[in-house]
């Protein structure tokens, strides 16, 4: 893959993103797509559908794939186009939802298991279905988006911050495991971003007392709120040739926050 002024070309790579609709999934998958993947899009937003349109519109190729991720088929169906369409397989899992901010004594077992199903069980079975196609081809890159909270404890709540650690632990295991095959994996954490999750967020629906108030100075550390793009080239970069001797790195991309 050639690196011309720091641009690396994704010609010939197809590339999974999820959670593509909007937020970090859309910058990513634009900005890769930009550069020459194709890119299999997966949402349960019908916006998916409206992210590929731009793609085309602007020059590039892909397809969307709506549907939970939570579901095994998904999963497989996805897998089985990016297949399908042939190049080098990628796969970006950047799909996940927050919690309540609560502690162990308050969170409901219905809050733990969502957390668990969509940011944690889901990325875990989408690194598991790809990992064949890739060990056999001899190469693919993984990067996997989690959070602040999948370096400390005080950056969300108790069942965010179970799962969150958890996708650290699958991108260090998986890198170790595949790295002689050809596979590397990496995670980024994101700090405060500008996204749906966020935009979505309504604090008058949180109970301080159940655990935000605890957590609270480490929200007010935070440096600034970054764009998606400032992520999705973070993303770009540890997809590429120009990254390819970084695996199983967990990284900050915060702005400093970890710094303090």
């Amino acid at each position: 893959m050639p690196i011309l002024g720091g641009m690396s070309d994704f010609s010939g790579h197809t590339i999974i993103v999820t959670g593509a609709a909007s937020g970090i999934g859309r910058a990513t998958a634009t900005l890769l797509a930009s550069r020459g993947a194709y890119i299999v899009g997966v949402d349960k937003n019908d916006a998916v559908e409206d992210l590929i349109d731009e793609i085309r519109v602007g020059g590039g190729s892909g397809t969307a794939i709506r549907g939970d991720l939570t579901d095994p088929g998904i999963i497989r169906a996805t897998v089985e186009r990016a297949v399908d369409h042939g190049g080098q397989l990628d796969l970006v899992n950047n799909a996940g939802v927050m919690d309540r901010f609560q502690g162990a004594a308050a969170v409901s077992d219905e809050v733990v298991n969502r957390s668990f199903a969509i940011n944690l069980f889901a990325p875990f079975n989408m690194v598991r279905e790809v990992l064949p196609h890739m060990i056999a081809a001899k190469k693919g890159a993984i990067v996997i988006v989690g959070a602040e909270a999948s370096f400390r404890g005080g950056a969300s709540g108790v069942a965010d911050t179970m799962a969150k650690h958890g996708l650290a632990g699958l991108a260090k295991n998986t890198a170790y495991t595949y790295a002689k095959q050809g596979v590397r994996t990496n995670l980024i954490g994101p700090g405060s971003v500008s996204t749906h999750l966020a935009s979505g967020f309504d604090p008058l629906s949180i109970n301080p007392d159940e655990g935000m108030d605890a957590i609270s100075p480490v929200h007010q550390a935070s440096i600034r709120t970054a764009e998606p793009e400032e992520l999705a080239s973070v993303i770009a970069f540890l997809l590429s040739d120009a990254a390819s001797y970084i695996n199983g790195a967990t990284i900050p991309v915060d702005g400093g926050w970890q710094a303090g």
